[in-house]
């Protein structure tokens, strides 16, 4: 089952700039959950805490497509390495001004700097696949589940970690964490100069417009705000239930099952070939995951919330990673960066959203309110993608699946190496 992972990896410098890319992107998971806790601690107010929180999420969903359109034009490392220091220093101005209980104006200034310079990692990753793999479909889909289930990987340490950190070591210790691995794997990870892709041909014309005038990328992006807002409900409803239940401490567990489900089901998809036209596929989960989450609202007590959800998160990997993949077919090869750091800003606004109308929710009328909004969220998600299917399949889905049929799949240890294009997650922001 693992050859088709140790096909993409033994591949030139394909272990190095991936390991390095999960480093980078821990920040991912921990910044928003750090910023809570510290701010909340220090400053004894939640309120405040969410509002930073959501200043630093707005400033990433402003500036990550802006700075991966850059990327596209000048290259990874030309881009990153100054939008990272400047992302540190914003990182570390928060945690001064936090330690020093400084007005508030100076935490939504730092939180601005850091949001504004985190840039997308996963994005980077994935298109350095694309220059290491080339067009081959089935190996660009192993590449790519592996890239999903990686960020699961994130998605179930990095919460744990920085809340352990905050609480039982120091208030800002949850993000001085984050802070060394972005420093540490972001560097490295941009010293890896023989998988960069190269940038745009001197001279070339400067793109015109946002990729989000393909209609397929609109309706991709809506998708992908709803599911965000399924994953930002999830994490605050999840957190009142357990409190609710007497046993706070037993969220986080909860939802790493969440996320393991996830990380399981996404390295399982990658070892398969699919015949199912791309688009089909992001359809058929997407109803699975609404499915799944609308089973929430009906438990009844931790440890069958755990199970559902571990059941639930089945579905979220192979939706991340069909749906990336389709971003593959409705953009320019050489505007790759910018699609990919799109959809996972969607996802990153989605779950703002979420947890923000679920905390409201659930201060008036409990956890059951906060998994109604993951329902509603669901269905929401689940009514644009059928209503633009036709836009979806015109873009890329038939393609797809010919190419995927018109080969046969890898003997290399008589495994299966799975299908069709592209596949992330993005980098959802699901902290």
């Amino acid at each position: 089952m693992l050859q088709p992972y140790r096909d993409v990896l033994t591949r030139p410098g394909a272990l190095a700039f991936s390991a390095t890319g999960v480093l980078a992107r821990l920040p991912m998971s921990m910044v928003g959950i750090g910023i809570v806790l510290m701010v909340s601690t220090l400053y004894g107010s939640y309120g405040l805490a969410g509002r930073v929180s959501a200043v630093y999420v707005i400033a990433q969903a402003l500036c990550s497509p802006q700075l991966a359109r850059l990327v596209d034009r000048h290259g990874q490392g030309r881009v990153m390495r100054p939008a990272v220091a400047i992302a540190a220093v914003g990182l570390v101005g928060l945690v001064v001004a936090a330690t020093a209980e400084a007005h508030e104006a100076w935490l939504y200034l730092t939180a601005v700097v850091t949001g504004a310079g985190i840039g997308s990692f996963g994005s980077l990753v994935r298109a350095r696949w694309a220059r290491v793999l080339g067009t081959d479909p089935h190996r660009m889909h192993t590449a790519y589940s592996l890239e999903s289930a990686l960020d699961e990987l994130v998605f179930i340490v990095g919460p744990v970690l920085a809340t352990v950190l905050a609480t039982g070591v120091a208030p800002t210790a949850g993000l001085i964490v984050p802070l060394v691995a972005m420093l540490v794997g972001g560097y490295w990870f941009l010293s890896l100069r023989r998988t960069e892709p190269p940038p745009a041909p001197a001279g070339s014309p400067r793109p015109k417009g946002s990729v989000l005038r393909k209609p397929g990328m609109v309706v991709l992006a809506i998708v992908f705000v709803a599911m965000g807002s399924i994953f930002g409900a999830t994490d605050v409803a999840t957190v009142a239930f357990a409190e609710e239940s007497g046993s706070k401490g037993a969220a986080g567990i909860i939802l790493a099952i969440f996320a393991l489900g996830s990380l399981i089901s996404g390295l399982l998809y990658g070892t398969r070939t699919w015949k199912r036209p791309l688009y089909l596929r992001f359809a058929t989960g997407m109803v699975a995951l609404a499915v799944g989450v609308c089973f929430f609202f009906l438990v009844q007590s931790l440890v069958a919330l755990a199970a559902v959800m571990f059941v639930a998160g089945f579905a979220i990997a192979p939706t991340l990673i069909n749906g990336n993949g389709l971003v593959q077919d409705l953009v320019p090869r050489e505007r790759l960066t910018e699609g990919l750091t799109w959809v996972g800003t969607s996802l990153g606004v989605g779950v703002s959203v979420g947890s923000s109308v679920a905390g409201a929710q659930i201060d008036i009328n409990g956890s059951h309110a906060g998994f109604l909004v993951v329902v509603i969220s669901a269905g929401a998600a689940v009514v644009a993608t059928l209503a633009a299917l036709r836009t979806l399949r015109g873009d890329g889905g038939d393609h797809v699946r010919n190419s995927v049929e018109a080969e046969s799949p890898s003997a290399t240890g008589g495994a299966a190496v799975a299908a069709c294009e592209v596949a992330e997650s993005v980098e959802p922001n699901r902290s």
